[in-house]
């Protein structure tokens, strides 16, 4: 019995020492597993972390990009070049004897360029076909005894107004006394420019006319006598009509309207700003004043 008794009694301790031993050794697993999870989970954190900061950093380098793509400065200094939309329209643009591009509007446009370490480049354009020129990019602004109308403004993004202007109508010089107030045009045929300020005058008027091309090209018209009369822009009318001029039998007498000047760029463009800081620089310093002075407008000239 005594024997029984030992024998279950060492057979209960050992089981005991065996069940202890077993725990002991479960406890470092389980450790281990739990230190192992956490080392994942940190280092998953972690690439979670850094690629966070790659997409933000990317986010930032699209935007910069973007800012760049859409700043029209940024375009023209990055090809090197403005390039000007223009007709031929004397005093603002033409060309002299040795087809260099002058006048008040280009001498101020390669100013302007040189000042965006560019070079100026002019583009002879169908008026009427201004703004689909700017948008395809085939031009960079239009600067060119512009009128800024309703229609320009809300096409294009302008600059400050610089120069007074006026619609006037051109007849031959012999019947120019016929031809003193607007009742008297009426059974007239004009020759207009086409999408300008002179063929909004005109239709508005409900008087007669024939589009095209160039406002020099209704003067022609006139010239011909295959128009009546003209309707162009004061300026013009002032440098191209009379005694002196290559149309001494012409001459203008009644003014339609009053209007302003202005440089149309794409809409949104940065440089139609720029423009007008230049211009203010340039009217405080005097070289606006003394380029319109070459040019005989400086009575028109806007105070920037």
């Amino acid at each position: 019995m005594k024997k029984l008794l030992a024998l279950t009694l060492t057979l209960a301790m050992a089981w005991t020492l065996a069940a202890c031993g077993n725990t002991q050794t479960s406890a470092p697993a389980e450790t281990a597993a739990a230190e192992e999870t956490a080392a994942v989970q940190d280092g998953a954190s972690e690439e979670t972390a850094a690629e966070s900061e790659e997409t933000a950093a990317a986010g930032s380098e699209e935007a910069a990009s973007g800012e760049t793509a859409d700043s029209d400065l940024a375009y023209v200094q990055g090809k090197g070049t403005l390039v000007i939309g223009i007709t031929e329209f004397e005093p603002m643009d033409y060309q002299d004897a040795d087809g260099e591009w002058i006048g008040f509007d280009a001498d101020m446009a390669k100013a302007f360029a040189e000042s965006l370490g560019v070079e100026a480049e002019f583009v002879v354009i169908e008026w009427d076909n201004k703004v689909l020129e700017l948008d395809g990019k085939t031009i960079d602004c239009v600067w060119n005894g512009m009128t800024l109308n309703d229609e320009v403004l809300s096409a294009m993004e302008c600059s400050n107004a610089y120069c007074n202007n006026a619609q006037v109508v051109i007849v031959p010089a012999e019947k120019a006394d016929q031809y003193q107030d607007v009742d008297s045009l009426s059974d007239l045929t004009f020759a207009v420019e086409a999408g300008s300020a002179g063929e909004s005058q005109v239709a508005a008027l409900g008087l007669g006319y024939t589009a095209v091309t160039a406002q020099s090209d209704a003067l022609m018209e006139v010239a011909a006598g295959t128009s009546d009369a003209a309707v162009i822009d004061s300026l013009m009318a002032a440098a191209m009509v009379g005694e002196g001029t290559g149309y001494a039998d012409l001459t203008y007498t009644i003014g339609l309207n009053s209007e302003e000047y202005g440089v149309g760029f794409r809409k949104g463009s940065d440089l139609a700003a720029a423009l007008n800081d230049f211009f203010a620089a340039s009217y405080v310093d005097g070289t606006m004043q003394a380029c319109a002075e070459t040019y005989g407008v400086q009575a028109a000239l806007i105070e920037q």
